[in-house]
């Protein structure tokens, strides 16, 4: 019961660490042996479970694994729901069904945590994807442990662990066959990326990534802490319905913090998830005084979005589509 016992401790652990989370969780389950071994080292940790199974639709027969992950957790004595979903297109089909997922277990929580069954593998893999985008410190730090409702307590778990603590306890998990899909990016970071990194490097990259997401995440909250003081000064209310951005308390100050504050800004006017491209674009926004530029920033389907400077002011003008 190794496996099983480090499980169990991680997820104890975790609780203890993040009081908040209580002990009536939710947990997401897909039947595969990260999640059901989650579910089943969360009742061993004392926690009271409600497995949230998240049917996608998107393969011939979900709906009988979907069932069957309910059955495999009550057998376990959690509570099970199945929840179905219709997953759209937008941003390709790995990033919908996401949209979809969390949707779904946001909407049936019903006020609990969520423990989702990401390992330590999943972060190394996250960490790559920020790094190949290119998006800046923020999408390398990778998942975070804790961000309420969602809690990672495996982070620190191998995947081989997942698996072991399945075999020890005789549960038979559903292995997906999309995540052996070489069609997906993820697949071919878990299957060809990473084995070679560990091939070349001698080993320890998963553990390694891992570490520079968790210094990340520290470095990442230490400058938020400065730019939440800084964006109270630069972000204004300029009248009815007009939030304006002052570019003369940001235009002496480190890219680090003008950035920041530009992307609580965008947020604040209606961009959803602004990326780094738009946060760069309105940041030199930021230091032209002359700039004339019109930045699309998206966030309202019925007309086009951009950001304009106009003195030493930056707002958001509408433009019919």
């Amino acid at each position: 019961m190794d496996a099983t016992g480090a499980l169990t401790r991680a997820v104890a652990e975790f609780v203890a660490a993040h009081p908040t989370v209580g002990t009536d969780v939710c947990v997401g389950l897909s039947g595969g042996p990260d999640s059901l071994a989650l579910v089943a080292c969360a009742l061993r940790a004392g926690l009271s479970v409600r497995a949230l199974i998240v049917d996608h639709r998107l393969q011939v027969g979900s709906g009988g694994v979907a069932a069957a992950a309910a059955e495999a957790a009550r057998a376990l004595g959690a509570d099970a729901r199945v929840l179905d979903v219709e997953v759209g297109t937008e941003g390709g089909l790995e990033a919908a069904a996401r949209t979809a997922r969390y949707a779904a277990l946001d909407e049936a929580r019903a006020g609990h945590a969520v423990l989702l069954a990401h390992t330590a593998d999943d972060q190394a893999e996250t960490v790559l994807l920020g790094l190949a985008r290119g998006s800046g410190a923020r999408s390398i730090a990778g998942m975070r442990s804790w961000s309420p409702p969602w809690g990672r307590p495996l982070l620190g778990v191998r995947r081989s662990r997942t698996l072991a603590a399945c075999a020890e306890l005789g549960l038979r998990p559903h292995h997906d066959p999309h995540n052996r899909d070489p069609r997906f990016t993820r697949v071919r970071l878990r299957a060809e990326v990473l084995p070679l990194l560990d091939d070349v490097l001698h080993g320890g990259v998963v553990e390694a990534l891992g570490r520079t997401a968790s210094a990340l995440q520290a470095d990442n909250d230490a400058l938020d802490a400065i730019a939440d003081d800084l964006a109270a000064l630069a972000i204004i209310d300029d009248g009815p319905g007009t939030v304006a951005l002052d570019t003369t308390v940001l235009s002496e100050e480190p890219a680090a913090m003008r950035t920041r504050v530009v992307r609580r800004w965008l947020i604040a006017v209606g961009a959803t998830e602004p990326t780094h491209r738009v946060i760069s674009a309105v940041d030199a926004q930021v230091l032209d005084t002359t700039s004339r530029a019109h930045v699309a920033i998206g966030g309202d389907p019925r007309a086009r979005r951009v950001v304009v400077r106009s003195a030493n002011r930056l707002t958001v003008r509408l433009v019919e589509r």
